[in-house]
């Protein structure tokens, strides 16, 4: 995999995270520990390796930094975004101007290390349901200017993307429901306004009787047990669309699954999945 910027996500997004990163980094002031020394002329090798069991996502990402700080570095791998990889396995090697090299290192490794991490735990639910049917979702629930990125490495873990933006699709909540005066009166204002398609949220099996009275394209069924989901897949018999959602976890992911329900939203893969570990060791010529 070359330096570049992940399939499907804004170069424009991509060139101010990293412009912003090694900023919020560099300081004023540069790199001074490299800079004082590091000498000017020496040139180093680093082989960036995995530290345990992972899926990769933005190493061509990690690629661009390097590059974006001098673009004298060489990067090179033969590994792509999406694929799983053991531990020990190398994932890139780089050289070029040692200065410029430990100047990038942290900034790209923070990057592959946090999107690698989101597409890991996304395969790992992934696979938990295999053979069900049901496709896992990611959500909204991202760190602020990360979300095309996130998103992106949740695709590389095989999780299908919900809504990018608030304009992407109508998801009406219980909050808008509050407001509205119902479901009825919710489901009703947004076609009236013209939209497609619409989900809505339910907390109770009455609600999942009344969006399907006023006509919905997907419900999504929040918290509810297995008993209900079941209950309501019965209900809703291919109506709409039927996504589960609210406090799953590995260890409950495929029973929810096997409930029937069409997909299940995890907010915690992007939300809050773990790091990787990956080792970047530097050699001199």
């Amino acid at each position: 995999m070359n330096p570049t910027c992940p399939e499907g996500v804004s170069a424009a997004v991509v060139e101010r995270l990293i412009r912003d990163a090694l900023a919020e980094d560099l300081g004023t002031g540069g790199d001074i520990t490299s800079a004082s020394t590091i000498p000017a002329d020496l040139r180093f090798h680093g082989v960036m390796a995995a530290r345990h069991d992972m899926v990769v996502a933005g190493l061509g990402l990690a690629g661009l930094v390097f590059k974006t700080v001098d673009p004298r570095i060489e990067w090179r791998s033969d590994v792509q975004d999406g694929d799983t990889v053991k531990a020990g396995d190398v994932l890139a090697r780089v050289s070029g101007p040692g200065r410029a090299l430990l100047t990038a290192e942290r900034t790209a490794l923070n990057l592959l290390q946090h999107l690698s991490g989101i597409a890991t735990l996304g395969r790992t639910y992934v696979d938990a349901v295999a053979g069900t049917g049901a496709t896992i979702l990611d959500t909204r629930k991202t760190l602020p200017g990360y979300r095309e990125l996130a998103k992106y490495a949740a695709r590389m873990g095989g999780v299908t993307n919900h809504r990018m933006r608030l304009d992407d699709a109508v998801l009406i909540k219980d909050n808008h429901i509050a407001v509205a005066g119902s479901i009825t009166a919710a489901i009703q204002g947004a076609k009236d306004a013209g939209h497609s398609p619409i989900e809505v949220e339910c907390d109770t099996l009455e609600q999942v009787h009344e969006a399907l009275s006023v006509g919905v394209d997907a419900i999504l069924l929040d918290n509810m047990s297995n008993e209900q989901l079941r209950e309501a897949v019965a209900i809703i018999g291919g109506q709409a669309r039927t996504e589960a959602s609210g406090g799953v976890t590995l260890e409950t992911v495929r029973s929810i699954a096997e409930t029937g329900v069409d997909s299940i939203s995890i907010g915690r893969i992007t939300q809050s999945a773990p790091a990787v570990d990956i080792g970047l060791d530097w050699t001199t010529d």
